[in-house]
């Protein structure tokens, strides 16, 4: 199946690149492309919800599989610089590698934002982001007070606990909309401590400070805080060969280098769930200039695909080292004390 929550306006030919109200989608049928706008159906927002519940109550019980081959429900939310009809290509390319056939992960959600579709709409793109982030907000929030009712059906009967894990995929300036929205979550659920609303987070070459989570462990009003601490654990894949982000820190520098080029700043204390990796030599060497920007999805990186899956699989950190899909000289792992 193939899901659509989008912020975009809708035009004759597809989605444009101004923003308006949140739509929510489902594809037709299998098979058909996802950038043309008559293989989608609206629905209602209850509607798509009720769909993805019937979807997600298929998967197996939770008490019936190692918690490996669990299912996932997975929200991917792109970066800047891209049309709608790139973002449909990412998505597809990630849910054909991940989200399809026998070794499915379940389903996956394209939260699509309205980016401006080139550079010269780089800087726009980061207001769009933040307005983005309030639409997130509303879907996350949404995903909360699910959670919190299926918290307590479990605690009744666990036969009737959610059989889905929760996660999210999100790259370049996905995650400034991602970070403002996990905020506006943690503030207005009274920064709760109840549960983890997402399983497993992946920040794919991440436009924003490398020093998001220098709160450490603390309460306090981090800017990474809502995403540190609603997340059972936290990955920032990155690599200095990413220029584009070196562009990023050029139009905007805050005082801060990009977590997607340059990993997470060391000189603060990091969330004992928060880790990065270096991609750099796992990405083909041959790719450069923008283009490695979005090379981690790009279908013929079998490696990256299989290292997302099993952190998506939530494969211990240690064991992710020791089997070698992470070098450990491109893992840096929080040190303990």
């Amino acid at each position: 199946m193939r899901w659509l929550i989008t912020n975009r306006i809708i035009e004759a030919d597809g989605f444009g690149t101004d923003q308006a109200d949140l739509t929510y989608w489902t594809l037709n049928a299998a098979g058909l492309p996802l950038d043309v706008l008559s293989s989608w159906t609206e629905r209602t927002s209850d509607t798509f919800k009720q769909l993805l519940v019937q979807a997600a109550s298929q998967f197996p019980r939770t008490t019936d599989v190692a918690p490996e081959n669990q299912k996932h429900i997975c929200l991917f939310v792109h970066g800047y610089n891209v049309s709608w009809t790139s973002a449909m290509n990412t998505y597809g390319n990630i849910a054909s590698e991940l989200f399809d056939g026998q070794d499915s992960l379940g389903e996956l959600i394209s939260f699509d934002w309205p980016s401006k579709g080139s550079l010269l709409g780089y800087l726009p793109d980061r207001a769009e982001a933040r307005k983005t982030g309030d639409d997130l907000t509303e879907v996350l929030s949404d995903l909360y007070d699910w959670m919190s009712v299926k918290q307590v059906d479990a605690a009744e009967d666990i036969e009737n606990a959610c059989r889905a894990k929760t996660s999210i995929m999100a790259h370049s300036m996905g995650n400034y909309a991602l970070e403002y929205a996990m905020n506006n979550v943690w503030t207005r659920k009274n920064r709760p401590l109840l549960i983890s609303l997402l399983q497993e987070v992946i920040m794919v070459a991440a436009d924003v400070d490398n020093d998001l989570f220098r709160a450490g462990n603390s309460v306090t009003q981090g800017d990474g805080e809502g995403l540190a601490n609603l997340s059972y654990r936290i990955t920032a894949l990155y690599t200095g060969r990413d220029n584009v982000l070196g562009g990023s820190a050029g139009l905007k520098h805050f005082g801060k280098r990009r977590l997607g080029r340059s990993g997470l700043d060391r000189t603060y204390p990091v969330p004992d769930n928060v880790w990065d990796i270096d991609c750099s030599s796992i990405l083909d060497p041959a790719v450069g200039g923008i283009d490695i920007h979005s090379e981690y999805f790009a279908p013929a990186e079998a490696t990256c695909y299989e290292l997302m899956r099993a952190i998506l699989q939530g494969v211990d950190r240690s064991i992710l080292i020791d089997s070698g899909l992470v070098p450990a000289s491109l893992a840096r792992v929080q040190t303990p004390g």
